[in-house]
């Protein structure tokens, strides 16, 4: 805990003396992020840029359930492109599967989900086609 200012000493010097006190006592150096560059400041200001990266940790978002479904079932479908075994392919679109047949049982809010559960073996033989081992 710090000291009280003293009367008589002008706040800013006082402060400006418990800042270099505390960088003396190396107070600063074991904080995160120390000596690393601050993330995001080569972009435009954005005044809810607190808001987004808020977000973006808890996992947050701003689309309607039927939308985000829509995006993961977009991502697994490229994320099959990069998978490097079989077992990957099927585990990648079993998991959407599941998300979206669930969806269908109990639909989500907003527009339509338009989505049907991937047919995991044809996905399997485009896959095995790209790779030339069809």
């Amino acid at each position: 805990m710090t000291e009280r200012k003293p009367t008589g000493v002008s706040f800013e010097s006082w402060v400006d003396k418990q800042i270099r006190e505390a960088e003396q006592r190396g107070d600063f150096s074991a904080l995160p992020g120390f000596g690393k560059p601050i993330p995001g400041l080569e972009r435009p200001y954005d005044e809810t840029w607190w808001i987004k990266a808020k977000m973006q940790r808890e996992g947050l978002s701003v689309l309607p359930p039927s939308l985000t479904l829509r995006k993961e079932a977009e991502d697994a479908r490229e994320a099959v492109s990069d998978a490097r075994t079989e077992a990957e392919v099927r585990r990648l679109l079993n998991e959407i599967n599941d998300k979206i047949r669930k969806a269908l049982l109990m639909p989500p809010e907003g527009p339509p989900l338009n989505l049907r559960p991937f047919d995991v073996e044809a996905v399997l033989r485009e896959w095995r086609e790209q790779r030339g081992r069809g």
